[in-house]
């Protein structure tokens, strides 16, 4: 089978993939997002200036993923890749040509001419990621390394760069399915072109021991709320709270979905279904308080925003609490303005689940797709409650002001 080459610029042949520095960009971007929502990255060390020779562990697919996501996108990496496998169908040399930057490297016969094809390209200021091991390994145990990468880097004059990755078995096991895991890169110092390949391999089992020893900094609120959100208790809690703010209180539902959905992301769809649920039964009841005569207290609320609601309502009847989620008028307002007007409960329910569904369900599951994406972050959580609370805050303030 033939694969794509061009000519480098002392006519040799290369199977490497042109370098576009906007390429290695939107691969970045695209591998960091995908394993941002499947875990998180984190990233220690970064390459030298100029091209180098990336040596790797490697026990799973998922390693290049971690590479492409975590190496600068100046050096637009190349991934080599075993053309026996990646290379022998024309839809796997595109999802690897494409979305990897792989080239093909021959395992039985021909791979040291294919590793040299690149030398120009490393002299340059590129990249080359290569798994001296050959192939995937098990149980995090690295196996001997080859020669290849090391030849490479000192037939072209450039560094080797040990690279750990920690976490990829545990994300896409070898064999087995995706499941959700941290990963972690953690790039070495470079070392010599004439480095041994025994010098080499010590060098990225002790960043890959590293990646796996080192526990994941958290924050000691996050993990008291994540507690109480993923125990019994969290369910009742989100339900209470959405049922006591369609009442009365003046704590909005997004602020609760705000801190339990980062702190517990894949709690989120629960909590905002538990939380809609109270806010529907919550609303429904004061409804029919307010059609009895029953006035409940409602703080932080204004004449200009019963005025406004009951101007709403008699335009538009239950369906205007279709405005609710976009004026900032509380949604007890309109629960007790629609009563006082005889909005009958069915023509309410139904437009306030269609009002309130579209709301709670898209905040839960934006705070917790941002929790995924700062994972790596979670020590910072404190400091999140302190920012959401002021900015809680800050809002209410200024939307009771406006509606004064």
């Amino acid at each position: 089978m033939t694969t794509p080459a061009h000519t480098t610029e002392h006519g040799v042949r290369s199977v490497l993939p042109v370098r576009s520095r906007f390429g290695a960009v939107l691969r970045r971007g695209l591998w960091w997002s995908v394993l941002s929502l499947t875990g998180g990255v984190e990233r220690r060390g970064r390459l030298p200036r100029g091209g180098c020779v990336v040596v790797a562990n490697h026990s799973s697919h998922a390693d290049t993923a971690a590479l492409l996501a975590a190496l600068d996108a100046r050096h637009s990496p190349a991934i080599g890749a075993a053309a026996d496998y990646w290379f022998d169908s024309p839809w796997r040399r595109r999802i690897c040509r494409r979305l990897a930057a792989g080239f093909p490297v021959r395992r039985s016969g021909g791979g040291m001419d294919d590793l040299l094809t690149t030398a120009d390209e490393l002299r340059a200021g590129r990249a080359v990621v290569l798994f001296p091991e050959g192939t995937r390994g098990r149980d995090g145990e690295l196996g001997s390394f080859h020669r290849g990468a090391l030849v490479l880097a000192e037939r072209a004059g450039v560094p080797v760069v040990p690279v750990g990755i920690g976490g990829t078995d545990r994300l896409l096991p070898k064999h087995g399915r995706l499941r959700s895991a941290l990963v972690r890169v953690a790039i070495g110092d470079p070392l010599p072109p004439a480095v041994t390949p025994e010098q080499a391999r010590d060098a990225v089992v002790a960043l890959h021991t590293r990646t796996t020893s080192e526990p994941l900094r958290d924050s000691s609120a996050r993990r008291r709320v994540a507690a109480v959100v993923t125990s019994r208790w969290g369910l009742p809690l989100a339900f209470c709270w959405e049922f006591a703010e369609a009442l009365s209180w003046p704590l909005m539902p997004e602020l609760l979905l705000a801190a339990v959905c980062v702190a517990a992301p894949r709690a989120a769809p629960r909590m905002s279904l538990g939380a809609l649920a109270g806010s529907l039964a919550g609303g429904l009841l004061a409804l029919q308080l307010a059609a009895s005569g029953v006035q409940v207290p409602a703080p932080l609320t204004t004449d200009r925003m019963r005025a406004e609601v009951q101007h709403e309502l008699a335009l538009e009847g239950a369906s205007a609490v279709r405005h609710q989620p976009w004026n900032g008028i509380p949604f007890k307002v309109y629960g007790a303005e629609a009563g006082r007007a005889g909005t009958g409960p069915a023509q309410w329910l139904t437009a306030s689940a269609t009002a309130r569904g579209a709301r709670t369900l898209t905040v839960g599951l934006g705070f917790a797709g941002f929790g995924l994406l700062m994972r790596r972050h979670r020590r910072q959580y404190g400091r999140y409650l302190v920012l959401l609370g002021g900015g809680f805050a800050a809002g209410l303030s200024l939307i009771v002001h406006g509606w004064a």
